[in-house]
């Protein structure tokens, strides 16, 4: 399954990419690409797992995409170290412990560079007293490989053996950023490259001033990396769990000139155009911000009609995508007001056909 995954072909995967980017962009004359490489084996620093029985045995499968033939996963190069070393504990822990094996159908692997590790054990079964219990030591014993925690999930049910998130440390140029990161919640999987997008970010955007908006912030990724550029900013978010992390995270890194609000950026697009207004938005007095710079990092869908319109309206758009092809399609709408001063391609999924994007543009 993963033959094709080999350090020595890192380089001509890369081109290629650059290549079929440069293919799909060129109507629109971009600047030569930033090019930001990633370690080729390790770097994932999440990760997720069927779980087959298979009489005494046990072992981890994935599926494959297209013809679902399932395939036996001992090891799983792409993943960092630290899952890898978490991967082969957990079974040797549970293969002779029936309380945690019995009726466990998925394992969900969450780690970070600075070393700590969340398993969640996932069942189809009730899980009680004895699973609990059963838990508990296995942390114990799993916690000689790193810090780890532990969450066991059935149907209605979540059990956490001491907490549900871990907590990262990011090195950006000279700076050092710490992030709450919740299970089930949207962190950026290859974290050494997630440093590389925030440096590049907030390099370019030094020496900015006025205000940053960021729409889609999650749990502060960005809008911490880049506070120190701008004099205040507002990110907006719909998740509840990444909202509570962003403040956590906001407080965790002594930043005093960023505020979360939870809402989507419809909401904002009419709250800000003074169309409608909103209990959430008490205390906040958005006419007094500098609507100069906004930054956006959507789903794979990209941005909507209507958040087209809104980042329209800002003189400098940071634009990062998960997804070209409809970047592709929301800057053959952008262009028309803004161009393209930066591009950069940030090779999060290695030998994979997915490449997150950056683009900087400005007011023509």
């Amino acid at each position: 399954m993963f033959s094709h995954i080999h350090p020595d072909n890192y380089t001509e995967q890369l081109v290629e990419k650059q290549n079929e980017m440069t293919e799909l962009f060129k109507e629109f004359s971009l600047p030569d690409a930033e090019v930001y490489i990633s370690e080729p084996m390790n770097y994932r620093q999440r990760a997720e797992f069927r779980v087959w029985h298979e009489g005494d045995d046990l072992y981890y499968i994935m599926f494959n995409s297209e013809t679902k033939q399932k395939f036996r996963v001992d090891e799983f190069p792409v993943a960092s170290t630290l899952i890898n070393q978490g991967m082969k504990a957990l079974l040797e822990a549970i293969k002779d412990q029936p309380t945690l094996r019995f009726k466990l159908f998925q394992v969900d692997f969450l780690a970070t560079l600075s070393g700590e590790l969340l398993i969640s054990l996932l069942y189809h079964k009730p899980l009680d007293e004895a699973w609990e219990l059963a838990a508990k030591q296995l942390k114990t014993l799993l916690s000689s490989i790193a810090p780890v925690d532990i969450i066991g999930r059935a149907k209605k049910q979540k059990v956490i053996i001491e907490k549900d998130y871990v907590m990262e440390s990011l090195k950006v140029g000279d700076d050092t950023y710490v992030y709450q990161q919740v299970e089930n919640s949207f962190t950026q999987p290859n974290a050494k490259v997630n440093q590389k997008m925030l440096l590049w970010a907030q390099e370019a955007t030094e020496n900015a001033a006025g205000d940053l908006i960021e729409l889609y912030c999650g749990n502060g990724n960005f809008s911490i990396a880049l506070a120190k550029n701008f004099d205040r900013v507002l990110g907006t978010e719909i998740s509840k769990t990444s909202v509570k992390s962003a403040q956590i995270n906001i407080k965790a890194n002594n930043i005093s000139n960023i505020d979360i609000v939870r809402m989507s950026s419809e909401e904002f697009s009419q709250a800000m155009n003074g169309e409608r207004q909103f209990r959430r938005l008490e205390g906040f007095d958005l006419t007094q911000y500098s609507y100069d710079t906004v930054l956006v990092d959507p789903p794979r869908a990209g941005l909507d009609p209507d958040s087209v319109e809104l980042v329209r309206q800002f003189n400098k758009i940071i634009y990062i995508s998960c997804n070209p092809e409809t970047l592709k399609q929301n800057l053959s709408q952008l262009i028309s007001s803004h161009k393209v001063e930066k591009f950069a391609l940030f090779d999060q999924f290695p030998f994979t056909h997915h490449v997150e994007t950056g683009i900087i543009l400005t007011r023509r």
